[in-house]
């Protein structure tokens, strides 16, 4: 009882930023961008989360900076692909690497030592168990948004056909850049939790291609943020299982790529049997 209640509380936890990274996708996907960037997004959220609660000693303080970080790093990402219509696999792929590299950067800038930070205050278990229980309501507010609400159509008429949404009234360039920015917002959490929530410093490569895997969730949970809470799940059980076979005498290296070697076989079984926004990742030219 107790083995299987840790395994819970640890797919939780390795959940919860694959959902937060998800749900800042879905928003995206939905209003017609694909969003490569949400690993960039992740690592801006992480980074300046631990900036921020250096800086001020407060770990709120920290994860303030953490979001507002990835926001800008998103609103960036939702100008270059929407005014200048610019390829969104290459703006999300250059996000990536521009938020890696100036976090890597940054680390010898801030605290004067390459590859991980110093510790810092952090949010503790309470607030790591706050931030869990505010991405599982996220995701019902979200999906509500977006079936319900007057917002959440026009962001799904700009992902379906942006010109006839056009010819409606609605803006499709403001719209999307809009979603794309909240949902960047939300990213950038999942970093915060990552920094500040399940440890207390930023470390090189602490994302980990989750980013990647929150793309996958986006996919298996078939653009719907109640889908890519469901997925987020599935991925954090098999991250999670990881720790817990540890001593199986089954090779660390297999151990270390359940998540993906799972996010593979759900894509691969999911291929052909879910339909995207139709205009999803394409430009929108006025």
């Amino acid at each position: 009882m107790d083995a299987a209640f840790a395994l819970l509380v640890l797919t939780l936890i390795k959940a919860t930023p694959l959902l937060y990274a998800s749900l800042g996708g879905v928003l995206s996907e939905r209003s017609g961008v694909v969003n490569i960037g949400l690993e960039g997004m992740l690592v801006a959220g992480a980074f300046f989360g631990v900036v921020g609660s250096y800086a001020s000693g407060n770990a709120i303080v920290g994860a303030i900076c953490g979001v507002l970080a990835a926001t800008l790093l998103a609103a960036l990402f939702a100008f270059v692909v929407t005014r200048f219509a610019l390829d969104q696999i290459v703006a999300g792929t250059g996000i990536n690497i521009a938020a890696i590299g100036a976090a890597a950067y940054g680390l010898v800038i801030v605290f004067g030592q390459p590859g991980a930070s110093h510790e810092v205050a952090a949010l503790g278990r309470a607030g790591e168990a706050v931030l869990i229980g505010f991405a599982i309501v996220l995701a019902i507010v979200l999906q509500l948004v977006i079936d319900r609400t007057p917002w959440g159509l026009r962001v799904r008429a700009c992902g379906e056909n942006p010109a006839a949404a056009a010819a409606a009234g609605i803006d499709p360039l403001r719209t999307r850049f809009i979603a794309v920015t909240i949902g960047g917002a939300v990213a950038g959490l999942g970093g915060v939790f990552l920094s500040l929530g399940e440890l207390d410093l930023y470390s090189d490569g602490m994302t980990a291609g989750r980013g990647f895997i929150a793309l996958a969730a986006v996919i298996f949970g078939r653009w719907n943020p109640l889908g890519a809470l469901g997925a987020s799940l599935f991925f954090g059980f098999f991250a999670a299982l990881q720790y817990t076979l540890q001593r199986s005498g089954v090779p660390s290296e297999l151990m270390q790529a359940l998540p993906y070697l799972a996010a593979l076989v759900a894509l691969a079984g999911f291929a052909g049997r879910v339909r995207a926004p139709a205009a999803d990742g394409v430009p929108y030219v006025k």
